[in-house]
């Protein structure tokens, strides 16, 4: 039998989702009521797997950077036929070339365990065309140019630079969505699934020993039971 550690803040709808979950399959579930419980869980070698739930985040991160200072994250975006991931999703991550890369090499290794061919979008802050049209625009398109060439010359995911046309990436469906940082995915995040309703398993954390799903605060009893399940399905991997 598999044990998942849940986290439970202010938003209920966790609960319901724990209740569903519980009617389809036969688990053990550990209520974590608050962060050093939770980031014990995941330090935790005999629980299977850790979701957020409803608690606050930055304490997590902040202490799980401690142990392992390379965390990163990716939400697992599954929506309207699409189906890809998200990144960088925290708003003090991917703030550079160095980490994007590992981000994106995280995010194709993820991919290719679940047996699925990577296939990469980066993102700028403008078109190719609107460089020089500010100093930030221009650095974020050299930046998406830099990042695109290390991922080609270091892996044999497949990449393309789309610069700001996040919905060509989606209509070519990309597999992995590479913000230009944290803000803006968070941004896209919010936009995407608290707004527009796309399903979502939640953000899947790289650079730790074990399964760590990140989820928002503000998630619906189905955005939840989603997590759940796809904590769940990994811990079964």
């Amino acid at each position: 039998m598999k044990t998942i550690a849940i986290g439970v803040g202010k938003n209920k709808n966790i609960l319901k989702a724990i209740q569903n979950f519980n009617n389809e399959q036969n688990i053990n579930i550990k209520i974590i009521e608050n962060d050093d419980e939770l980031v014990s869980a995941i330090l935790d070698g005999e629980i299977d797997a850790v979701v957020r739930g409803s608690l606050p985040a930055s304490g997590v991160i902040r202490e799980l950077k401690k142990h392992f200072p390379d965390i990163s994250r990716a939400t697992y975006v599954n929506g309207d036929g699409k189906e890809f991931l998200l990144t960088p999703v925290g708003i003090d991550e991917g703030n550079t070339i160095e980490e994007k890369f590992e981000i994106a090499k995280n995010c194709g290794e993820f991919l290719k365990k679940l047996s699925k061919h990577p296939k990469i979008a980066v993102l700028a802050d403008g078109r190719k065309g609107d460089y020089g049209r500010s100093e930030k625009i221009s650095k974020s398109i050299d930046d998406s140019e830099k990042l695109t060439q290390l991922i080609e010359e270091n892996t044999d995911f497949e990449v393309k630079n789309y610069y700001i046309l996040i919905e060509q990436a989606l209509k070519d469906n990309c597999n992995v969505i590479i913000a230009p940082d944290g803000i803006i995915g968070n941004i896209i995040f919010r936009t995407l699934i608290l707004v527009n309703t796309w399903p979502s398993c939640g953000a899947v954390t790289f650079g730790i020993n074990g399964i760590y799903i990140d989820t928002s605060r503000d998630q619906s009893v189905e955005g939840y039971l989603r997590s759940i399940k796809f904590a769940y399905k990994l811990a079964n991997l």
